[in-house]
């Protein structure tokens, strides 16, 4: 797993094997957001149009909208609304302002209420209409004898004393006084041309007379993030956090698989892999945190294979048979081998039991033997934490017997040096592995040496005191 890429088989295999686990983790984290959402408040969001009429550029709009938004329009809206309680930096904060199509400044007020969003909202909207209109000039306070409005009253003026000339001239049929009617209308044409001119080009009669479009509607739902997408939201962190650790531990976890790299960190000879059926891994481990993984489902390995599936009992036993032959053979002199199982490993343990039924059992069926006689097994199981094993009485070698995946290369060296300073030779080493047996009820149910072949659940060798530090026969 640590140096294959990541697919979606992976995980798959994480989902289904530990989706107690994750289950749990998806409770925490929904009441993690359940909590967070405790914490902060529900707020509530309303907003009110500003139509701008007129041509405006897009960099225009964006200037509005960051008058609407300004301390300047926002401070006057607290004080319309008497809000001393609320600091003027948080209730900026509070309020967004942004340009839409169609020449529309949306603001929008955020606030704890429904009722305090909609009056934030409808009266920054005022207060951004009143402060642009001063802007541009659409106010009383602007000096009406000067400027635009100044010449507008003077060719007011000049327009009335033209219908003065006009009505003084010589009302009669003469070509001067018909030339001079005709010259006064051209004079007062021109001035209103030039006035409309004016006007179309003064940015205060083209741009003042912003509208407010209507009060802020009243919201009906909480702003973003509503407790409801807070407990989602954790619920999917801690899934997503769960399956990252996973894949992380994996990725970080060396321990050696192979039977090949197994015996190298153990400096032993492999002897073949034996099965284990599934659910026939030995006594289960007592105390709370034994029951606590079982029920989280973190009692096995999620990143080992799945067990493969034999035909029956008797291929199995056939397994066993055929490394009970290869540890006979490689004994320096006849005598009991002592098997070393590690503490916790249930697969090895069982597959011990087995072999030592084996070798206990008949030995003129196994195949390969040489002189008849399968070595007896002594059985012990030995803490791999501080790995002690009994000094070397009768015994003519070590055996060692282990899960794969189940180890890191310093425990195994360790049970190495531990047969070492106890004087046993480790003669090889047997790898365990779970299969699956397909026909293990029918074989039981035929004639009766298929019930003969079958090995009791009860086959389980003495095993050695777990407190002897010193050698010795058990």
């Amino acid at each position: 797993m640590s140096e294959d890429p990541i697919r979606l088989v992976t995980l798959g295999h994480i989902l289904r094997r530990r989706r107690r686990l994750l289950a749990l983790l998806v409770v925490l984290g929904a009441l993690a957001g359940y909590g967070t959402s405790l914490l902060f408040p529900p707020r509530y969001t309303a907003s009110a149009s500003v139509l701008l009429p007129g041509q405006w550029e897009e960099r225009e709009l964006l200037t509005q909208a960051e008058i609407a938004s300004s301390s300047t329009v926002i401070d006057r809206a607290a004080a319309s609304l008497h809000r001393s309680d609320v600091d003027r930096a948080e209730l900026r904060d509070d309020v967004k302002a942004k340009a839409t199509d169609g020449n529309i400044i949306k603001i929008s007020g955020t606030a704890d209420t429904p009722g305090r969003a909609q009056r934030l909202a409808d009266q920054v909207a005022q207060q951004f209409v009143t402060f642009a209109g001063r802007i541009a000039g659409d106010t009383s306070d602007t000096d009406d004898t000067t400027g635009p409005q100044a010449l507008r009253q003077q060719v007011t003026e000049t327009d009335r004393r033209i219908s003065d000339l006009a009505e003084a001239a010589d009302p009669g049929q003469t070509v001067e006084s018909v030339q001079a009617r005709t010259e006064l209308e051209q004079l007062r044409t021109a001035l209103q041309e030039a006035m409309k001119k004016l006007d179309d080009a003064d940015p205060a009669t083209n741009k003042a007379g912003m509208v407010v479009m209507g009060p802020a509607p009243r919201p009906d739902g909480e702003a973003p993030p509503t407790r409801t997408q807070l407990v989602a939201a954790g619920a999917v962190l801690f899934l997503l956090l769960g399956v990252v650790g996973h894949l992380v531990a994996a990725r970080t976890n060396r321990r050696p698989r192979t039977e090949a790299e197994i015996a190298a960190a153990l400096g032993a000879a492999p002897l073949g892999t034996v099965d284990v059926p599934t659910g026939r891994r030995g006594p289960r481990r007592r105390g709370p945190r034994a029951r606590l993984r079982r029920l989280l489902g973190t009692d096995a390995r999620w990143d080992v294979p799945v067990p493969r599936t034999t035909e029956d009992e008797a291929a199995l036993r056939l397994r066993y048979r055929r490394v009970c032959a290869r540890v006979r053979d490689r004994l320096p002199v006849p005598g009991r081998v002592l098997v070393v199982v590690p503490d916790g490993d249930g697969i090895a343990r069982h597959a011990a039991g087995r072999l030592a039924a084996e070798a206990g059992g008949d030995p003129a069926a196994a195949p390969g033997a040489t002189n008849g006689t399968h070595p007896p097994l002594r059985v012990v199981e030995v803490p791999v934490s501080r790995p002690i094993v009994p000094d070397r009485g009768t015994e003519a070698g070590a055996l060692v017997v282990l899960g794969a995946g189940n180890w890191t290369e310093e425990e195994l060296a360790g049970l190495a040096g531990a047969c070492a300073d106890a004087g046993h030779e480790v003669v090889g080493v047997v790898v365990a592995g779970p299969v699956r047996v397909r026909g293990r009820r029918s074989a039981g149910r035929g004639n009766g040496t298929a019930a003969k072949d079958a090995v009791p659940d009860t086959a389980a060798p003495a095993l050695a005191a777990r407190g002897r530090t010193t050698g010795g026969s058990a």
